[in-house]
Parts: structure tokens; C-alpha cells; sequence
């Protein structure tokens, strides 16, 4: 059986007050939740701060995003291994966000995936359609197409040793929610793509819905065969609604 995973994904938000707020908030739901991992992504800047709050409790955390480089002449960027030092688990990688306002590529996602894989971090590995390619009926098509970009790279058998998080970009912000059974279709349909090339990885890979997840919806959403939890976005940020979102993956 593989293990609901729960992920905030807090984008560019957060203070040095919020961010104890919100994780004082959220850790005895954590630690109940004994089934259920959760984690947490913080702005890079509040890495360090949560590694300390997280230090007594169950929450995992990860960045949102790091570089394919080490160290070296690099403005602005941070590396996996600064990221590691500091005892992150997971670093998301080609978020939507990233790949619409960064201009990140399939190839760059692939490279960062490789990088954060082989700094001993756990990749979760975003994918996913706009609402244009959803309504040209593109979606597969779109989400094997990603997908094999990080495996002509790193090989099949490293997806055993990630996370993939399926986040229908169209879902994202916009108000237009996918139903459980449209997020299912995707999901079981990205398991069975990946069973051609290796049930292993098919059967062990978690695979997220990220579309805008709320608490009215985990439940019936996690209880999808091929769902194995959530990349939370706005709702990661609120104590209620998050707390509800782990409860629904019990």
C-alpha cells in the first residue's frame, strides 16, 4: 500500500509569525494523522526556521524549487545540497508556475530532477495540461510527454524513488475544479502509462492531485484508487482547511 502523502506548496507567502503559526497549527493533526505523511514547502528563506519548528514533530518539508548547480557564480539561485544540509526530505520540481513564469523547459525539469535526486533529496515531479490542451483533448498526450522527458534522462527506475503530482494547470486559481472522477481518469491513466515501462514504479510511485484541493473535497478525492494524496496550494496556508485536508487522507 502505498501512503497518502499531504504537501503545502506555500508559494511566495509567509512571514516569520505566520510560518510558527501555521505549523503550531498543523503538527497535531501531523503526528495523529499516523498513516498520512505530511509536508510542507516553504519560500527558501523560511527553510531554516521551519527545520526548526518541525525538529519534535512528524511534518516533513522541501523546497519549491532548487538549481542544477552545486555552487559557483549564480545569483539568486540555491542549490540541493544547502537545501539538504538543513534536513529537507522533497524539492518540488516543474511546477506549473515554474514552467509558465520561469520558462522552464521539459529538458531543465528533467536536469533539475537529476540534481535534486542525486543530492539525496526526493523529487515531486509536477505535471500537467492548461485548460487549452484539456479542451483539445491533449491531456494524455501532454502528461506522457513530461513525463518521459525526466525518464529519457534519469531512466524509469528513478520515478520508483519520487513523487509525481498531477496538477491540472487549468484547475489552479481559476475557480474551474476538476471533478474526483476526471482527476482519477488522469491519474489512472498516468499509472498505466508507466506500468508499460516498469510495474515496480507503477505499483510503489505516489502520484498527487494538485487542482486546487480543499477539505469538502479530500475525502472523495483520496479515496480514488490511483490518488495517493495532495499538493495543497492556498489551502495549505490555512490551519482549518489544511488540517482538513489530512484528516481527509486517514
Amino acid at each position: 500500500m502505498r501512503t497518502p502523502l499531504v504537501m503545502g506548496n506555500w508559494k511566495l507567502n509567509g512571514t516569520k509569525e505566520s510560518v510558527a503559526t501555521l505549523i503550531k497549527g498543523i503538527e497535531a493533526a501531523a503526528d495523529a494523522a499516523t498513516n498520512v505523511e505530511v509536508a510542507v514547502c516553504p519560500p527558501t528563506i523560511f527553510i531554516e526556521q521551519v527545520a526548526n519548528l518541525v525538529a519534535n514533530n512528524s511534518i516533513e518539508f522541501g523546497a519549491q524549487d532548487v538549481s542544477t548547480n552545486v555552487e559557483g557564480a549564480y545569483t539568486g539561485e540555491t542549490s540541493p545540497v544547502m537545501v539538504k544540509e538543513f534536513g529537507a526530505k522533497y524539492s518540488l520540481v516543474g511546477h506549473s508556475e515554474r514552467r509558465q513564469y520561469h520558462n522552464e523547459t521539459d529538458a531543465v525539469v528533467a536536469a533539475k530532477f537529476v540534481a535534486i535526486q542525486t543530492h539525496g533529496l526526493i523529487p515531486v515531479l509536477c505535471i500537467g495540461e492548461t485548460l487549452e490542451e484539456r479542451e483539445t483533448n491533449v491531456t494524455t498526450t501532454v502528461v506522457e510527454t513530461q513525463l518521459k522527458a525526466v525518464i529519457d534522462v534519469a531512466g524509469i527506475d528513478a520515478l520508483e524513488n519520487c513523487v509525481i503530482a498531477y496538477e491540472p494547470v487549468w484547475a489552479i486559481g481559476t475557480g474551474k475544479v476538476a471533478t474526483s472522477e476526471q482527476a482519477q481518469d488522469v491519474h489512472a491513466h498516468i499509472r498505466t502509462w508507466l506500468a508499460e515501462q516498469s510495474k515496480v514504479v507503477a505499483e510503489k510511485v505516489q502520484i498527487l492531485y494538485g487542482g486546487s484541493v480543499k477539505a469538502a473535497s479530500a475525502k472523495e478525492l483520496f479515496s480514488q484508487a490511483d490518488i495517493d494524496g495532495g499538493l495543497v496550494g492556498g489551502a495549505a496556508l490555512m490551519i482549518e482547511e489544511f488540517v482538513g485536508i489530512i484528516e481527509g487522507a486517514k
